[in-house]
C-alpha cells in the first residue's frame, strides 16, 4: 500500500539518494536547479510516496517561479520514483496530487522541464512556454507548460526566475 504525504523533514536524506540514483549526482548542474538553489519548495507543495512502513519510494516538488510576464507559477520537480517501485502508477498519483494541491492553493501555471511522451498525458504542452525562456541551457523540446487556470500562460514571454521562500541559511546570510 502506497501512501501520499506531504514531505518531512525525516524524508530528506532518503529523498537525497533517490534523486542522486535517479538522476545522477550532476543534477545539481541542471538549468532547473538554478530556479531551485538557495530556496524552499512552495508553501505546501513537496509531497513524498511511502510504502507500509514508510520507506520513501517517491518524491514532488513544486517551486516559486517568475514565469516572465505571466507572472507567479510553478516549477514542477523533480519526479522521481525508487526503482524498485517503478511501473506501479506511482510517479502518475504524484503528479496528479501535486497538480491537485496546486490548484486547490489557487495557483495558476505549472512549468517543466522534462520528458514529453511522459508529462503530456498530464496536460504540459511545450506551446504554453513557446516564448518563455530558461537562465540557461535546455532542450526547448523538454520545456513544458500546463495552465490550471485558462489563459495563465496566454502571450507568456520573457525569463523563468526563481522566487519564493529562501532556505535559513540564505535568510539568515541576508
Amino acid at each position: 500500500m502506497t501512501m501520499i504525504r506531504t514531505e518531512i523533514a525525516a524524508d530528506t536524506p532518503a529523498r537525497e539518494r533517490l534523486l542522486d540514483r535517479a538522476f545522477g549526482r550532476k543534477r545539481h548542474r541542471k538549468t532547473s536547479e538554478r530556479l531551485r538553489e538557495g530556496r524552499l519548495p512552495s508553501e505546501g507543495l513537496a509531497f513524498t510516496a511511502v510504502d507500509e512502513n514508510g520507506k520513501l519510494l517517491g518524491t514532488i516538488r513544486l517551486w516559486d517561479v517568475l514565469a516572465g510576464s505571466a507572472g507567479h507559477a510553478l516549477l514542477l520537480g523533480p519526479l522521481a520514483v525508487d526503482c524498485k517501485a517503478q511501473g506501479q502508477g506511482i510517479g502518475a498519483a504524484l503528479m496528479r496530487h501535486a497538480i491537485a494541491e496546486a490548484r486547490l492553493r489557487g495557483h495558476r501555471a505549472i512549468i517543466l522541464v522534462g520528458d514529453q511522451p511522459y508529462y503530456t498525458r498530464f496536460g504540459f504542452t511545450p506551446g504554453a512556454v513557446a516564448d518563455l525562456h530558461l537562465p540557461g541551457p535546455v532542450e526547448r523540446r523538454r520545456f513544458l507548460g500546463l495552465e490550471l487556470e485558462p489563459g495563465a500562460l496566454d502571450g507568456a514571454e520573457g525569463l523563468v526566475a526563481g522566487c519564493g521562500r529562501l532556505e535559513a541559511t540564505e535568510r539568515q546570510a541576508a
